[in-house]
């Protein structure tokens, strides 16, 4: 059963490319959003496993997201994976301090990357 999976980012050609990448038998990209406002409603409604967040959100943060989605979530809280054009070690500190579970850099994310960040059951 591919895991239920939503990607946020503010570049609309980044987000068709990366529905089309990851969509498979290991993820089902069930939504997309291109800012927090969209992410938190498409997140209640379709109720993901998996939300995808870019770092960069234009005049927003990834990060506050993150958190904002860890708040809301009541206990139930999707696995967040933070996303960038950026290489990691820019942002080490913020993300391991932040609720996601792990950063996959744009130019690395596959469906296999994602599935490795994935709790075990």
């Amino acid at each position: 059963m591919p895991v239920r999976t939503i990607i946020v980012d503010d570049n609309a050609g980044f987000l068709a490319a990366a529905k089309s990448l990851l969509e498979g038998p290991e993820l089902a990209m069930v939504g997309e959003a291109e800012n927090s406002a969209e992410a938190l409603r498409v997140v209640g409604e379709r109720e993901p496993e998996v939300v995808l967040i870019d770092i960069d959100l234009g005049e927003e943060s990834g990060f506050a997201l993150a958190e904002q989605l860890h708040e809301a979530a009541d206990g139930r809280c999707p696995t967040l994976i933070l996303i960038s054009a950026h290489p990691e070690e820019d942002f080490a500190d913020l993300v391991a301090e932040s609720p996601a579970r792990g950063f996959i850099a744009k130019s690395d994310l596959t469906p296999n990357r994602v599935v490795a960040l994935l709790p075990q059951s």
